[in-house]
């Protein structure tokens, strides 16, 4: 443990710069919504229709990393353009993806399987747990 710090009195110059673009101007996506699928030997490549394209490594998903490439092209998108479906008596797949799923790991509250709970939440709970024992 370092205990000799003595405080300094020195200015830091701050340097500011000019906001060329305020936030306003920025675009941020409201939803992923599919356009399209594609796959090659390692990836699905989704492309939404805000333009993004999200790769998934097919490892991700054993079911269509063990199929054949024509049963992977039997897809369909579901009607809330959300998801890519493979339905069994069409091909060899048998898995629907969810692609929010797949945006990383920050889920919105509907989506979320996992919800954090809140701090003051999880203290009554375990003072609520000791005091049973």
């Amino acid at each position: 443990m370092i205990t000799d710090i003595k405080p300094r009195d020195e200015k830091i110059l701050v340097k500011r710069y000019k906001i060329q673009h305020s936030i306003d101007e920025y675009t941020f996506p409201k939803e992923a919504t599919i356009h399209d699928v594609r796959f090659d030997e390692k990836f699905i490549h989704v492309e939404l229709t805000d333009q993004r394209v999200i790769s998934i490594p097919l490892w991700w998903i054993p079911t269509v990393y063990n199929a054949s490439m024509d049963d992977r092209k039997k897809f369909e998108i579901n009607q809330s353009r959300t998801m890519i479906v493979w339905d069994p008596d069409k091909c060899g797949i048998n898995d629907e993806i969810s692609i929010a799923d797949y945006l990383g790991p920050a889920r919105d509250g509907i989506r979320a399987i996992y919800l954090p709970r809140e701090p003051e939440r999880q203290v009554a709970e375990a003072k609520a747990k000791y005091k049973k024992k």
